[in-house]
C-alpha cells in the first residue's frame, strides 16, 4: 500500500474515505449520541483489495474516536475483526 494515500474524513456524511485511480473506499459511521460512534459498513471495491485500504480508513476512523474521546460500536463485521486485531 502506498504510505502517502491521504484518508479524508467528511463529517456531515459521517465517512472516511480513499480515493485511488478513481476508486473509493469507504468507512460509515453513524452518531449514536454525543459519546458514541457506530462504525456500520466498510466498503473497499475489488480493484483495491488486498492492499491495505479497509486497515488505513479503520485506523483513520479509530484515531478519530480517540481523539475525540468516543466509543465505538463495531457493527460491521470488518471493524469487529479489527478492534480483535488491534485492541485499543
Amino acid at each position: 500500500m502506498n504510505e502517502s494515500v491521504q484518508v479524508e474524513h467528511n463529517l456531515q456524511k459521517q465517512c472516511f474515505s480513499v480515493l485511488i485511480d478513481g476508486y473509493q473506499g469507504l468507512l460509515e459511521y453513524r452518531t449514536v449520541d454525543e459519546q458514541t460512534l457506530d462504525f456500520h459498513h466498510t466498503f473497499v471495491p475489488d480493484e483495491l483489495r488486498g492492499k491495505g485500504i479497509a486497515a488505513l480508513l479503520a485506523k483513520a476512523a479509530f484515531a478519530y474516536a480517540k481523539d475525540h474521546q468516543l466509543k465505538v460500536i463495531p457493527s460491521c463485521s470488518y471493524i469487529a475483526t479489527y478492534m480483535q486485531r488491534h485492541p485499543q
